[in-house]
């Protein structure tokens, strides 16, 4: 089931309700885990391996995911001459089950968080810098490609992020992503290589068009089977400005040339400031 982009930007809560259509919005991510998360190598991986996150790192909240909770189906990725990064530029994603009409009724049915903060406005993120693990990179708005499907960084910019442009930005109410690759057989380490290493309270910076920064902190980091990604946890609308920041991980198959997991990290706005300035907490002040 093809996903058109007026249905990604409709779902994705571009005119103010973030992630609110549930049943494209799961198209939409199931695109984005099978197509663009799916780690291909046509070469062994870094020998030392990407670091994991720490059971103890994931808050209480993640920890159980709800039974009902979708995930997403397994992933039939074109392998044979992809490299071992976060995303292949042939990747496939069997479709979603149901059709978008009975989706949105079914969503219908569950009421939709109210935004509980203040966000930032609507801006195109340019750079992302994440101190403990050295990040300093610049991110790159991704839509659909020519099959519509999530698009990834170029195999051959390893180290730029992706932002996920068919949905909020960083900042903004709702629940932003940012992938990156996890490596590359040019290059080896990439830009999201140490994002399992990263633990809550640490700190993540958004450099945005319109010239504030958008803070972060890490609520917790995860990690996922592929094959079952849980969707409304790791992209659900939450009534925040959220974060997550996503890369492969777990071990590596030989066989099927692809790391078996996703390195999720869950983070939430707790500033909007310009460069320079004293930060102002979210929400609203007394």
């Amino acid at each position: 089931m093809a996903l058109s982009p007026r249905a990604a930007r409709s779902a994705s809560g571009r005119h103010g309700f973030p992630w609110r259509a549930a049943g494209l919005v799961l198209v939409v991510l199931i695109t984005l885990t099978g197509a663009g998360l799916v780690a291909l190598a046509a070469t062994a991986p870094d020998p030392v391996g990407p670091p994991q996150p720490d059971p103890a790192a994931a808050p209480q909240s993640l920890l159980s995911p709800l039974a009902d909770e979708p995930t997403t189906p397994e992933p039939t990725p074109s392998e044979a001459n992809a490299s071992p990064t976060t995303g292949a530029n042939h990747g496939e994603a069997r479709n979603a089950p149901g059709r978008p009409d009975d989706d949105r009724r079914s969503a219908a049915t569950r009421p939709s968080p109210s935004p509980s903060l203040t966000g930032m406005p609507r801006s195109q993120p340019t750079r992302i810098k994440i101190p403990r693990i050295g990040v300093d990179a610049p991110t790159a708005p991704l839509g659909l490609d020519r099959n519509q499907q999530i698009a990834v960084p170029p195999l051959n910019q390893p180290h730029t992020t992706g932002w996920y442009k068919l949905g909020p930005s960083p900042g903004e109410v709702g629940t932003a992503v940012v992938v990156g690759h996890v490596d590359s057989r040019v290059t080896g380490r990439a830009v999201f290589f140490r994002l399992g290493a990263l633990k809550p309270g640490d700190t993540i910076e958004v450099l945005r068009k319109d010239g504030k920064k958008a803070s972060f902190t890490v609520d917790g980091v995860a990690r996922y089977p592929k094959k079952k990604l849980p969707l409304n946890l790791v992209y659900g609308h939450t009534g925040k400005a959220q974060l997550r920041l996503i890369t492969c991980g777990g071990g590596y198959d030989k066989a099927a040339k692809s790391y078996k997991e996703n390195i999720v990290v869950f983070a939430t706005l707790v500033t909007d400031r310009a460069p320079g300035s004293r930060p102002t907490p979210q929400g609203n002040q007394p």
